[in-house]
């Protein structure tokens, strides 16, 4: 069976074991979000078991999970590192587009587990929403996750980190947790093809509470990067010099 094929049969049946779930865990997460989490966390990990099996494409989560509650400011590559966070952070929410809120399924998972919706052309008055809530003890505890560069970012390319994680950082008073990935080798941003090998995501150490802006921006990149960097060295990707 060629690559292609089972990469089509492993995305055909992801997708049919998440309708599954989620009508399973439907009402009980209705009832308590405990069970939206559990939902989530068992769907997180049964794509890892099946990416593993059907397309060879193993998964590890390296470095100290963060359970606290903290701002996690993560790279991202491909759906696949939002799999690997969700399988392992208790309680995770993210800044995600406004648009994923009206997805079936996923939509409202992410809502009943706290996601914040923001319009990419009004972000400022989201976050500062989303701070009012959290000020106001509205908004639900558990480990924040913002994409610093706001998308995905293909193996080898660059983008610039946006202030918003800053602002996150400075107002809501926790630590950042960096984190850093590869999947972008194996799970690409588009299309069927899905690579063996091992996808990696890792938590870097964590930048305290109380930098200024432009030193944490500067820190936060640098960590991001280099970690990533090298992880996509150890899964055989060559980074262009110059």
């Amino acid at each position: 069976m060629t690559r292609w094929v089972r990469s089509l049969l492993f995305i055909g049946q992801m997708y049919l074991v998440m309708a599954a779930m989620a009508l399973v865990f439907l009402v009980p997460a209705m009832i308590t979000r405990r069970a939206a989490y559990a939902g989530v966390h068992l769907y997180c990990g049964y794509v890892r078991w099946t990416a593993r099996w059907m397309v060879g494409l193993a998964s590890e989560v390296r470095g100290e999970v963060p359970r606290d509650e903290v701002l996690i400011a993560a790279k991202h590559q491909s759906f696949f590192d939002i799999i690997l966070l969700c399988s392992v952070l208790p309680r995770p929410k993210f800044i995600m587009k406004k648009e994923l809120k009206w997805t079936p399924i996923v939509g409202w998972y992410a809502m009943r587990i706290g996601c914040v919706p923001v319009d990419r052309g009004k972000r400022g008055a989201a976050i500062g929403r989303m701070l009012d809530d959290v000020h106001k003890g509205r908004a639900l505890p558990g480990q924040l996750i913002i994409y610093p560069q706001g998308t995905r970012v293909a193996p080898g390319l660059k983008k610039p980190f946006k202030v918003g994680s800053a602002v996150l950082y400075a107002q809501l008073g926790q630590d950042c947790v960096p984190a850093a990935t590869n999947v972008g080798l194996f799970w690409p941003r588009h299309g069927i093809l899905r690579k063996p090998g091992l996808a990696v995501l890792e938590f870097l150490p964590r930048i305290p509470q109380g930098r200024e802006q432009a030193a944490f921006m500067a820190t936060l990149e640098a960590e991001i990067e280099g970690a990533s960097d090298r992880l996509l060295a150890e899964g055989g990707f060559r980074l262009e010099e110059g």
